[in-house]
């Protein structure tokens, strides 16, 4: 006969239930409004609990299991049988938790396998000369950088003759902000074969320097491709 697991008994803490708190307070209704990172960790274990157990709300018994492991790390090292010798952790509450916590280790292990490093002008161009040195129109793309300077994304911006009208920084920037970006690198390439900045290269790189610092994501170069040359316009001075 399977040795049943013995419940945890928790104190009872009555609260209302969530769906009588104003709705700025609810977890998911504070996520839709401002975004995860607005979430305490035991509001985030209440979406993933999605109900709590008779008058202990979803809340109250994300608290409760923070409090006996101490941190999010530690509670994501807990099994699925572990996990359900909390009172009101059932086997659904305990599947959600694995899971997410899996997803997440997963993600990690992706982002430091395919970490890329631009500390450069160099970089960049080994990157990506090869893919455009044969391009037929110009390319504007952004590069998104942490703090380490680690790659996360790169973002077509626009194709075509490039100008100022085109290329916004409003376009550039809207990137850097969802991708939680701490700087960018901006590159194009001139299919004349000619590295040489154009008024317009000009213009656009001081238009999103500008913009860059009002918020805080420096532009740390704007590199032009030309076939097997290249121009850095902070090699140049130009920043």
């Amino acid at each position: 006969m399977p040795t049943k697991i013995k419940k945890v008994s928790e104190p009872s803490l009555y609260h209302q239930k969530i769906t009588e708190w104003p709705l700025e307070e609810r977890p998911r209704e504070k996520l839709m409004r401002h975004g995860s990172e607005a979430l305490s960790d035991a509001e985030l274990l209440a979406i993933l609990f999605r109900t709590g157990a008779g008058k202990i709300t979803a809340v109250d018994l994300g608290k409760t299991i923070l409090k006996e492991y101490g941190t999010v790390d530690r509670l994501a090292k807990r099994s699925y049988n572990e996990l359900q010798k909390f009172k009101g952790i059932g086997k659904s509450k305990a599947i959600a938790l694995v899971a997410a916590f899996e997803l997440g280790r997963r993600s990690a292990i992706e982002k430091e396998k395919g970490r890329i490093t631009i500390s450069s002008p160099e970089d960049v161009v080994a990157l990506y000369q090869p893919l455009l040195q044969d391009a037929q129109q110009e390319i504007f793309k952004v590069l998104l950088l942490d703090s380490a300077n680690h790659l996360i994304a790169d973002k077509l911006i626009t194709t075509g003759i490039l100008n100022s009208s085109l290329v916004h920084p409003r376009e550039v920037y809207k990137h850097a902000i969802i991708e939680m970006a701490a700087s960018i690198i901006i590159f194009h390439n001139h299919p004349s074969g000619n590295p040489e900045p154009s008024a317009d290269d000009i213009q656009i790189t001081r238009q999103i320097s500008e913009a860059g610092k009002i918020l805080g994501i420096p532009l740390h170069d704007h590199i032009i491709l030309a076939r097997d040359k290249y121009a850095s316009f902070a090699e140049k001075g130009l920043l």
